[in-house]
Parts: C-alpha cells; structure tokens; sequence
C-alpha cells in the first residue's frame, strides 16, 4: 500500500536493525514501560508477521517514498488482552524520532484505517495510549476518532502503580455507505 509519501509493506530482514534502534530509544519509548532489547524487537517482528499470516493485515513497516528509508510502522494489531472492549481491532504507530512532525502517522493511519474498513471489513476500530501521550492522542483525533471518558481503562500489561497504566481509548466506525 501507499500512502502521498510513504509504502506501507510487510517487513523486510533489513527492517530489524532500525527498528530495534528506534526501539531502543527513550524518547520513542516513552509511553511505554521500557525501551526493547534487540531480542525483544525481534520477537515484535515475528509477532507482527503472524499477524498478517493469520487476518491478512497487521502493522505495516513504513518506508519513505523518496529515500527508502525505514520509518517505523503504522497498521492494524487484534487485542485480546481482558477488557470491557477486546477482543478488538486497534490502529497503532511507531515512528523514529527522525520521522516526528512530518504528519506521517497521521498520513499512514488514516489509509489503514481505510484499509481495515474497505478492504478487511471491520466494522471498528479502536486505538489507544497512555493518558499522558498527546502526540499520539492528537492523531487519533486528527483521524476523526471520538473518545468517551468512560472506556478509559487500566492497562494489564502495564504494572500497577506505573503513571502509564491508565489508557485512553478511542473508537472509529465504518462509514456508512
């Protein structure tokens, strides 16, 4: 897929090494609790790769169009951990810091959410973060999705007592035709 300036692929041997860098990053990792060893990137790959294996779709690697450069990734990931709202389809992204403010995620979310409507036939999706993470907050809302304080939750993979264990959700549904 293909967004103005970016592809969006399915991840490539070539891809790990950056994407463990990116990983490794404390700024990029900031709302999560605790950068990724280069085993752990890994293993994220080989999850993600399932993913696709099993739904057709997943987390995208994204590509600039004009350098080849890796970016980080935009995409679709089934949760299924316990909540009031899973199991659900969630839109997420991860970019390297050289990639922040050039509306990337915005520009890549917004064809895979199209995708998971159009062409993966969801009637919702979801995305979420942790409350304090308004950079990635902004983006859901820039992509129309709506937040009901109420769906708010406590992240269970997140330890108790950490600042980032209570999440913000927010929800988009398929157009109507």
């Amino acid at each position: 897929m293909q967004t103005e300036r970016l592809i969006m692929r399915r991840w490539r041997e070539t891809d790990r090494a950056a994407f463990a860098e990116m990983n490794r990053d404390p700024e990029v990792m900031e709302h999560f609790p605790a950068p990724l060893t280069r085993e752990q990137s890994d293993l994220f790959v080989d999850r993600i790769e399932q993913g696709f294996e099993r739904h057709g779709w997943g987390l995208w690697a994204l590509e600039e169009r004009g350098s080849g450069a890796f970016v980080g990734f935009t995409g679709l990931q089934l949760k299924t951990f316990a909540s009031h709202f899973t199991p659900a389809a969630d839109i997420g992204w991860r970019l390297a810091r050289p990639a922040w403010g050039k509306g990337y995620a915005t520009e890549a979310a917004a064809r895979a959410l199209a995708y998971g409507f159009e062409e993966a036939g969801l009637d919702e999706i979801v995305a979420m973060t942790a409350v304090g993470n308004v950079r990635s907050r902004a983006v859901m809302e820039r992509l129309g999705m709506t937040r009901d304080p109420a769906d708010d939750f406590d992240h269970p993979d997140v330890p108790e007592g950490s600042p980032l264990r209570r999440h913000v959700l927010y929800r988009a549904r398929r157009p109507a035709r």
